[in-house]
């Protein structure tokens, strides 16, 4: 039985045969107008696939046989599959549907968070998983947390020296951060700066994330490590990251979709190259990618005037390079993956048809069937069982500092005025209740929130941060019924109003992840925005509003599992109440 290595050489000397014409190509795509990266030119030629690879792309045609598959792309233009740079595959939808979904638009790469991965899995199980999605068509590649985003009980648990080398080191594994704890870094933490030198050792970038940094924290950050940010707010912040050498994402995403505003001042700059930026959706919530991903985000980069090839090369090649996986992906080459996006006319980047590892996952128009490579029960990722109970005596209201609501995801502490101390509080105030459960039943933490509702009897969520429970309302026998529903489900999100369940949303996935389509998922999304848009809600993004409640990277207070905290100041003001 050969090796690894034996295997790679079978392989690799299989492609060599197939351009000296001893064994036919896979597939054929001939006549073809084709991007080449590398030139920055449309160029003619013939691309020769042999199951997953490129091997061939120039004007000889190979030997055929029956079972090569001949695609005459005569009028066509072909660019390489897009890759998503800093993919959050977990915004109520799960990595493997998202991935299908993507693919569906022409995104053929995903360079993913791992947070959940962290809560949900020993490490051996993570790795394992990671395994598993190296079996889809779609390159599914991770990078490795140096924080939770948050104050939990036991963070050496999740985050110690031993489990993060390991996870740096995991082929899978692209580049560490997002690196939201900078400020520790800043305020002397070694160990976080130790794990970003052994980052930078083993050849993979750090990925920033620095909003509103000064010229000064960006030095600083730079000299300890940093390599990359997608946190710019205007075009200033990107040439600014630009001159300090860092590689820059421009963002368009559910929660801030900034991708047009910083095109129009880098346009207007008369910024000279390109080759440093890619774009990112950074996680959007799943309405958001009802048309797709890398896409939408090339579609508006043409449409704002950044020349055709450079917006292509934005979602390819410069995200390649950046991860040092250019000799895989990033273009039609020689040896690369068989990633490609066969798109009616050189501008329009919305394909026709899309190849993933030589797989057809869209072919002249018509999806084909994706298998599935994850089998969730097998690593324990099923519907939660709850063993704890919520009572009335739980939702007991004293504190007298609430959080309200500037936006869909900062929050500022305020003095609770309203009397909180009925099973009802009043429609014509913006107090709500709200709660953070621990899903084990050990620890509540109970205050208000001004801006959430004006008058919803409550929701229900085992999607957050953590895994924890998410109560509010402004009634608790609603409270109390949409945890019972939700408890029924094996997780999800509930919403109840006098007594009646308006909306249901199964996680079916440990109580954090749809198992479902995406487009049934958008379907409920939507209805959910509805529903607490008629109650009140005024913002854009309702499910990044319960997903940050616990999250210290942002300002100014938050809920977490230690209990109310000042973020700046980096103090518990009320701790969490043992139960």
């Amino acid at each position: 039985m050969l090796d690894n290595g034996q295997w790679r050489n079978y392989i690799l000397r299989k492609h060599v045969k197939v351009v000296d014409g001893e064994i036919a190509p896979t597939r054929l795509l001939k006549n073809t107008t084709y991007l080449n990266v590398f030139t920055k030119r449309w160029l003619s030629a013939h691309i020769w696939i042999y199951k997953d690879r490129i091997v061939y792309v120039g004007e000889k045609l190979p030997r055929i046989d029956s079972d090569t598959e001949v695609i005459d792309c005569k009028g066509k233009f072909l660019v390489p599959g897009y890759m998503e740079p800093h993919a959050h595959p977990f915004q109520l939808y799960n990595p493997e549907e998202l991935a299908n979904h993507a693919a569906k638009f022409g995104t053929t790469t995903l360079i993913n968070d791992n947070i959940t991965w962290l809560f949900l899995l020993n490490k051996k199980k993570a790795f394992s998983i990671l395994e598993d999605f190296n079996k889809h068509p779609v390159s599914m590649y991770w990078w490795s947390r140096y924080d939770p985003q948050t104050a939990l009980k036991d963070e050496g648990k999740l985050f110690n020296t031993r489990d993060m080398l390991d996870w740096l080191s995991h082929p899978s594994v692209m580049q560490g951060g997002e690196l939201t704890a900078w400020p520790n870094l800043l305020h002397g933490d070694d160990r976080l700066l130790y794990w970003i030198q052994e980052t930078k050792r083993q050849g993979k970038p750090v990925e920033g994330h620095l909003p509103g940094a000064s010229e000064s924290t960006l030095t600083k950050m730079k000299l300890l490590g940093v390599s990359a940010d997608h946190e710019s707010l205007s075009g200033e912040d990107v040439m600014q990251r630009l001159q300090l050498g860092y590689q820059v994402a421009l963002r368009y995403s559910s929660i801030r979709p900034d991708l047009p505003d910083l095109l129009d001042d880098l346009l207007k700059a008369e910024l000279a190259t390109f080759d440093n930026l890619t774009m990112t959706t950074d996680g959007g919530t799943p309405g958001f990618y009802k048309k797709g991903l890398m896409n939408v985000c090339v579609e508006i980069a043409i449409e704002k005037g950044v020349p055709i090839i450079e917006a292509y090369r934005m979602v390819t090649y410069n995200v390649a390079k950046h991860f040092h996986l250019d000799e895989q992906l990033g273009s039609i080459a020689p040896g690369r993956l068989a990633n490609i996006n066969i798109l009616q006319e050189a501008d329009n980047p919305h394909p026709e048809s899309v190849l993933a590892k030589g797989n057809w996952i869209v072919k002249d128009g018509v999806e084909q069937e994706i298998p599935s490579v994850i089998d969730w029960e097998q690593f324990d990722i099923k519907p939660l069982s709850f063993e704890s109970e919520l009572t009335m005596g739980d939702l007991q209201f004293s504190i007298p500092i609430g959080l309200e609501m500037i936006n869909d995801v900062i929050m500022k502490p305020y003095a609770i005025e309203t009397d909180i101390t009925p099973d009802v509080l009043p429609g014509n105030r913006q107090d709500a209740f709200l709660v953070l459960l621990d899903r084990n039943g050990n620890w509540r933490v109970n205050t208000t929130i001004k801006g959430f509702t004006n008058g919803l009897g409550a929701l229900a969520s085992s999607f957050s941060q953590t895994g924890d429970l998410v109560l509010i309302g402004k009634s608790k026998h609603d409270m109390l019924l949409a945890w019972k529903r939700m408890k029924e489900l094996g997780g999800g999100i509930v919403i109840v109003h006098q007594g009646e369940i308006l909306l249901e949303i199964p996680l079916a996935l440990s109580g954090k992840m749809f198992y479902g389509s995406m487009d049934d998922l958008i379907t409920k999304e939507t209805q959910l925005k509805g529903i607490l848009r008629t109650f009140g809600y005024p913002f854009q993004d309702p499910i990044y509003s319960i997903l940050f409640l616990s999250s210290t990277h942002l300002p100014y207070t938050r809920i977490t599992q230690e209990g109310i905290i000042d973020v700046k100041k980096r103090e518990v003001l009320f701790p969490a109440t043992m139960r």
